[in-house]
Protein backbone atom coordinates (compact mmCIF):
# COMPACT_ATOMS: atom_id res chain seq x y z
CA UNK A 1 0.00 0.00 0.00
CA UNK A 2 2.82 2.39 0.87
CA UNK A 3 4.51 1.68 -2.44
CA UNK A 4 1.32 2.59 -4.30
CA UNK A 5 1.14 5.83 -2.36
CA UNK A 6 4.73 6.67 -3.26
CA UNK A 7 3.99 5.87 -6.89
CA UNK A 8 1.02 8.21 -6.77
CA UNK A 9 3.12 11.02 -5.30
CA UNK A 10 5.74 10.47 -8.00
CA UNK A 11 2.96 10.52 -10.58
CA UNK A 12 1.85 13.91 -9.25
CA UNK A 13 5.39 15.30 -9.27
CA UNK A 14 6.13 14.29 -12.85
CA UNK A 15 2.66 15.35 -13.99
CA UNK A 16 3.39 18.80 -12.58
CA UNK A 17 6.84 18.85 -14.19
CA UNK A 18 5.24 17.88 -17.51
CA UNK A 19 2.69 20.69 -17.13
CA UNK A 20 5.50 23.20 -16.55
CA UNK A 21 7.37 21.88 -19.61
CA UNK A 22 4.30 21.96 -21.86
CA UNK A 23 3.13 25.37 -20.61
CA UNK A 24 6.53 26.92 -21.29
CA UNK A 25 6.68 25.47 -24.81
CA UNK A 26 3.17 26.60 -25.75
CA UNK A 27 3.53 29.98 -24.02
CA UNK A 28 6.70 30.71 -25.99
CA UNK A 29 5.05 29.58 -29.23
CA UNK A 30 1.89 31.61 -28.58
CA UNK A 31 3.77 34.57 -27.06
CA UNK A 32 1.41 34.64 -24.10
CA UNK A 33 0.88 32.71 -20.88
CA UNK A 34 -0.98 29.46 -21.49
CA UNK A 35 -2.31 27.02 -18.90
CA UNK A 36 -1.48 23.91 -20.86
CA UNK A 37 -3.10 20.62 -20.02
CA UNK A 38 -6.40 18.81 -20.27
CA UNK A 39 -7.21 19.28 -16.58
CA UNK A 40 -7.63 22.62 -14.85
CA UNK A 41 -4.98 21.92 -12.25
CA UNK A 42 -1.24 22.23 -12.97
CA UNK A 43 -0.79 18.62 -14.09
CA UNK A 44 -0.33 16.72 -17.36
CA UNK A 45 -1.17 13.13 -16.36
CA UNK A 46 0.37 11.60 -19.49
CA UNK A 47 3.80 12.73 -18.25
CA UNK A 48 3.16 11.30 -14.81
CA UNK A 49 2.05 7.98 -16.26
CA UNK A 50 5.07 7.78 -18.55
CA UNK A 51 7.52 8.65 -15.80
CA UNK A 52 6.07 6.16 -13.30
CA UNK A 53 6.07 3.40 -15.92
CA UNK A 54 9.73 4.15 -16.67
CA UNK A 55 10.60 4.07 -12.96
CA UNK A 56 8.81 0.75 -12.40
CA UNK A 57 10.03 -1.01 -15.53
CA UNK A 58 13.54 0.39 -15.94
CA UNK A 59 14.85 0.83 -12.40
CA UNK A 60 17.15 -2.20 -12.74
CA UNK A 61 18.34 -1.27 -16.23
CA UNK A 62 21.62 0.67 -16.19
CA UNK A 63 22.46 0.84 -19.88
CA UNK A 64 21.71 4.46 -20.97
CA UNK A 65 21.21 3.51 -24.61
CA UNK A 66 18.74 0.77 -23.71
CA UNK A 67 16.88 3.14 -21.37
CA UNK A 68 16.78 5.77 -24.12
CA UNK A 69 15.45 3.32 -26.71
CA UNK A 70 12.82 1.78 -24.45
CA UNK A 71 11.73 5.19 -23.15
CA UNK A 72 11.38 6.55 -26.68
CA UNK A 73 9.29 3.62 -27.89
CA UNK A 74 7.24 3.37 -24.71
CA UNK A 75 6.47 7.10 -24.57
CA UNK A 76 5.43 7.12 -28.23
CA UNK A 77 3.12 4.17 -27.65
CA UNK A 78 1.58 5.92 -24.64
CA UNK A 79 1.14 9.18 -26.55
CA UNK A 80 -0.35 7.42 -29.57
CA UNK A 81 -2.85 5.45 -27.47
CA UNK A 82 -3.78 8.57 -25.48
CA UNK A 83 -4.33 10.58 -28.67
CA UNK A 84 -6.44 7.78 -30.17
CA UNK A 85 -8.47 7.33 -26.98
CA UNK A 86 -9.21 11.03 -26.53
CA UNK A 87 -10.16 11.29 -30.19
CA UNK A 88 -12.65 8.45 -29.87
CA UNK A 89 -14.05 9.85 -26.62
CA UNK A 90 -14.39 13.51 -27.62
CA UNK A 91 -14.34 13.26 -31.45
CA UNK A 92 -11.45 15.71 -31.46
CA UNK A 93 -7.71 15.72 -32.11
CA UNK A 94 -6.09 17.61 -29.24
CA UNK A 95 -2.57 17.79 -30.65
CA UNK A 96 -1.21 17.23 -34.13
CA UNK A 97 2.38 16.72 -35.31
CA UNK A 98 1.51 16.62 -39.00
CA UNK A 99 3.58 19.77 -39.50
CA UNK A 100 6.69 17.96 -38.24
CA UNK A 101 8.77 15.55 -40.27
CA UNK A 102 8.73 11.82 -39.54
CA UNK A 103 5.34 11.69 -37.84
CA UNK A 104 2.80 8.87 -37.66
CA UNK A 105 -0.75 10.06 -38.38
CA UNK A 106 0.15 13.31 -36.65
CA UNK A 107 -0.13 11.59 -33.26
CA UNK A 108 3.59 11.09 -32.59
CA UNK A 109 6.79 12.32 -34.21
CA UNK A 110 10.50 11.58 -34.23
CA UNK A 111 11.45 14.76 -32.35
CA UNK A 112 9.09 13.84 -29.52
CA UNK A 113 10.54 10.33 -29.38
CA UNK A 114 14.06 11.71 -29.00
CA UNK A 115 12.97 14.16 -26.28
CA UNK A 116 11.12 11.47 -24.35
CA UNK A 117 14.07 9.09 -24.69
CA UNK A 118 16.41 11.67 -23.20
CA UNK A 119 13.92 12.43 -20.44
CA UNK A 120 13.73 8.71 -19.65
CA UNK A 121 17.49 8.56 -19.12
CA UNK A 122 17.43 11.77 -17.08
CA UNK A 123 14.59 10.59 -14.87
CA UNK A 124 15.85 7.09 -14.12
CA UNK A 125 19.53 8.01 -13.63
CA UNK A 126 19.43 11.52 -12.17
CA UNK A 127 16.05 12.83 -11.03
CA UNK A 128 14.26 9.82 -9.53
CA UNK A 129 16.97 8.92 -6.96
CA UNK A 130 16.60 12.44 -5.53
CA UNK A 131 12.82 12.35 -5.70
CA UNK A 132 12.78 9.00 -3.94
CA UNK A 133 15.08 10.38 -1.24
CA UNK A 134 12.76 13.33 -0.62
CA UNK A 135 9.59 11.22 -0.48
CA UNK A 136 11.22 8.85 2.02
CA UNK A 137 11.68 11.85 4.33
CA UNK A 138 7.95 12.66 4.40
CA UNK A 139 6.23 11.37 7.58
CA UNK A 140 3.92 8.48 6.83
CA UNK A 141 0.75 10.19 8.18
CA UNK A 142 1.49 13.10 5.84
CA UNK A 143 1.92 10.69 2.93
CA UNK A 144 -1.49 9.14 3.62
CA UNK A 145 -3.22 12.53 3.89
CA UNK A 146 -1.49 13.92 0.80
CA UNK A 147 -2.55 10.94 -1.27
CA UNK A 148 -6.18 11.15 -0.15
CA UNK A 149 -6.43 14.89 -0.70
CA UNK A 150 -4.69 14.94 -4.08
CA UNK A 151 -6.62 11.91 -5.28
CA UNK A 152 -9.89 13.65 -4.43
CA UNK A 153 -8.72 16.80 -6.24
CA UNK A 154 -7.68 14.87 -9.35
CA UNK A 155 -11.00 13.00 -9.50
CA UNK A 156 -12.99 16.22 -8.97
CA UNK A 157 -10.92 18.05 -11.59
CA UNK A 158 -11.48 15.25 -14.10
CA UNK A 159 -15.24 15.29 -13.54
CA UNK A 160 -15.43 19.09 -13.82
CA UNK A 161 -13.31 19.09 -16.98
CA UNK A 162 -15.32 16.40 -18.76
CA UNK A 163 -18.67 17.95 -17.80
CA UNK A 164 -17.38 21.33 -18.93
CA UNK A 165 -16.45 20.28 -22.46
CA UNK A 166 -19.00 17.56 -23.13
CA UNK A 167 -21.36 20.00 -24.91
CA UNK A 168 -18.62 21.90 -26.77
CA UNK A 169 -19.93 20.86 -30.21
CA UNK A 170 -23.46 22.00 -29.36
CA UNK A 171 -22.17 25.34 -28.12
CA UNK A 172 -20.07 25.79 -31.26
CA UNK A 173 -23.22 25.26 -33.32
CA UNK A 174 -25.04 27.91 -31.27
CA UNK A 175 -22.08 30.25 -31.63
CA UNK A 176 -21.99 29.75 -35.40
CA UNK A 177 -25.73 30.33 -35.82
CA UNK A 178 -25.75 33.45 -33.64
CA UNK A 179 -22.79 35.12 -35.32
CA UNK A 180 -23.97 34.13 -38.81
CA UNK A 181 -27.36 35.68 -38.15
CA UNK A 182 -25.72 38.85 -36.90
CA UNK A 183 -23.40 38.99 -39.92
CA UNK A 184 -26.30 38.66 -42.35
CA UNK A 185 -28.24 41.34 -40.49
CA UNK A 186 -25.21 43.63 -40.71
CA UNK A 187 -24.95 43.00 -44.43
CA UNK A 188 -21.74 40.96 -44.36
CA UNK A 189 -21.28 37.33 -45.35
CA UNK A 190 -19.31 35.26 -42.87
CA UNK A 191 -17.31 32.36 -44.30
CA UNK A 192 -15.75 30.21 -41.62
CA UNK A 193 -12.19 29.26 -42.26
CA UNK A 194 -11.34 32.06 -44.66
CA UNK A 195 -7.86 33.33 -43.90
CA UNK A 196 -8.89 36.88 -44.73
CA UNK A 197 -11.46 36.79 -41.95
CA UNK A 198 -9.05 35.41 -39.34
CA UNK A 199 -6.51 38.02 -40.43
CA UNK A 200 -8.88 40.69 -39.21
CA UNK A 201 -8.03 39.67 -35.64
CA UNK A 202 -4.34 40.09 -36.38
CA UNK A 203 -5.08 43.47 -37.96
CA UNK A 204 -6.94 44.46 -34.84
CA UNK A 205 -3.84 43.91 -32.77
CA UNK A 206 -1.88 46.03 -35.26
CA UNK A 207 -4.43 48.89 -35.06
CA UNK A 208 -5.66 48.44 -38.62
CA UNK A 209 -9.35 48.54 -37.72
CA UNK A 210 -9.83 51.66 -39.84
CA UNK A 211 -9.54 49.38 -42.89
CA UNK A 212 -12.68 47.45 -41.97
CA UNK A 213 -16.27 48.28 -42.69
CA UNK A 214 -18.43 49.34 -39.75
CA UNK A 215 -20.41 46.11 -40.07
CA UNK A 216 -17.21 44.05 -39.92
CA UNK A 217 -16.16 45.78 -36.72
CA UNK A 218 -19.60 45.13 -35.26
CA UNK A 219 -19.32 41.44 -36.17
CA UNK A 220 -15.94 41.11 -34.48
CA UNK A 221 -17.16 42.82 -31.32
CA UNK A 222 -20.28 40.68 -31.33
CA UNK A 223 -18.22 37.49 -31.79
CA UNK A 224 -16.25 38.21 -28.64
CA UNK A 225 -19.40 38.89 -26.63
CA UNK A 226 -21.12 35.83 -28.09
CA UNK A 227 -18.17 33.55 -27.31
CA UNK A 228 -18.13 34.75 -23.71
CA UNK A 229 -21.86 34.15 -23.31
CA UNK A 230 -22.18 30.77 -25.08
CA UNK A 231 -18.87 29.03 -24.38
CA UNK A 232 -18.23 28.28 -20.72
CA UNK A 233 -14.92 29.03 -19.03
CA UNK A 234 -13.74 25.44 -19.40
CA UNK A 235 -14.37 25.43 -23.15
CA UNK A 236 -12.64 28.77 -23.68
CA UNK A 237 -9.62 27.50 -21.73
CA UNK A 238 -9.42 24.37 -23.88
CA UNK A 239 -9.48 26.39 -27.08
CA UNK A 240 -6.74 28.58 -25.61
CA UNK A 241 -4.60 25.70 -24.36
CA UNK A 242 -4.70 23.54 -27.50
CA UNK A 243 -3.90 25.65 -30.60
CA UNK A 244 -4.17 22.58 -32.85
CA UNK A 245 -7.48 21.31 -31.46
CA UNK A 246 -9.54 20.00 -34.38
CA UNK A 247 -12.75 17.98 -34.69
CA UNK A 248 -12.42 14.75 -36.63
CA UNK A 249 -15.98 14.70 -37.99
CA UNK A 250 -16.57 18.38 -38.75
CA UNK A 251 -14.39 20.63 -40.87
CA UNK A 252 -16.72 23.54 -40.16
CA UNK A 253 -16.34 23.29 -36.38
CA UNK A 254 -12.59 22.89 -36.75
CA UNK A 255 -12.54 26.16 -38.70
CA UNK A 256 -14.63 27.83 -36.02
CA UNK A 257 -12.13 26.62 -33.42
CA UNK A 258 -9.31 28.19 -35.45
CA UNK A 259 -11.13 31.52 -35.55
CA UNK A 260 -12.02 31.37 -31.86
CA UNK A 261 -8.41 30.62 -31.01
CA UNK A 262 -7.27 33.73 -32.87
CA UNK A 263 -9.95 35.78 -31.17
CA UNK A 264 -9.17 34.54 -27.66
CA UNK A 265 -5.45 34.79 -28.31
CA UNK A 266 -5.66 38.49 -29.17
CA UNK A 267 -8.41 39.44 -26.79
Amino acid sequence: MLLLEYLFLWFLFYSFAGWVYESILVSVSERRLVNRGFLNGPVCPIYGCGAVLAIVLLHDLHNPFAVFLISSIGACMLEYVTSWGMEKLFRARWWDYSHRRFNIQGRICLLGAVVFGLLGVLITDVIQPEVNHVTQMIPLPAVHWMCMIFMALIVADTIITVLGIIDLVDNLAKFSETVQAYAEKAGDSLQWGKDVFRDKFRDKVQDKVQDWSDSSQEILANMQATAASILNKQQRRMINAFPRLRFTDSIKYSRIIETLHEMLRHK
